[in-house]
């Protein structure tokens, strides 16, 4: 295993990954902070935590968008893809909300 140095946006992290495998893990941590700092800069959303899980939301649903599967979610419309991240947002919300009072 080789550790690696990240920084994700603007916070270090060192990472641990098989060798030869760098460059994907490199291309991860790019794409990861492209889409983590887009959300931070929209300003809509606070805290590293929740602009982290609607990074991976996003993430997660172009993954599935790109995939053919028999799952639950094959065969969804871009408009039905909005509504269940729209969803999956709100219960999101819900649970860090009492958090929010913390800081």
């Amino acid at each position: 295993m080789i550790q690696l140095q990240a920084s994700i946006m603007g916070q270090s992290y060192t990472l641990a990954c098989k060798e030869g495998e760098q460059a994907a893990l490199h291309h991860a941590i790019s794409y990861l902070d492209q889409k983590m700092c887009a959300i931070r800069d929209a300003g809509r959303v606070k805290g590293t935590d929740r602009i982290a899980v609607m990074a991976a939301l996003g993430i997660a649903a172009e993954l599935l968008s790109s995939q053919q599967s028999d799952g639950p979610f094959a065969g969804l419309t871009i408009a039905e893809w909005k509504q269940q991240i729209a969803n999956i947002n709100s219960v999101v919300d819900q649970a860090l909300a009492p958090q929010e009072n913390l800081f």
